[in-house]
């Protein structure tokens, strides 16, 4: 079954391309974000890197998600 399939380049390509530019923006506004809170609140040097760590987790999750939910839309494969 494995043979019936081709991967279909133009969908992966367009997928990768999107997370790229996504990517950008959400670490991004991640960096920011914990610049912004860090320094609004007076957290510091420390308080800014713990917040830095959240925010790229936070949007690490963003960008799983992004994969995931363009993958259903773009399949990566087609059949025969």
């Amino acid at each position: 079954m494995a043979q019936d399939r081709r991967i279909n380049w133009l969908n992966v390509v367009t997928v990768v391309s999107a997370a790229i530019l996504i990517g950008a923006e959400v670490f991004g506004a991640a960096f920011a974000g914990s610049w912004a809170i860090a320094t609004l609140f007076d957290l510091g040097g420390l308080g800014a890197r713990v917040l830095d760590v959240l925010f790229v987790l936070c949007g690490f999750a963003v960008m799983v998600q992004f994969i995931r939910a363009a993958h259903r839309i773009e399949p990566f494969t087609a059949r025969e």
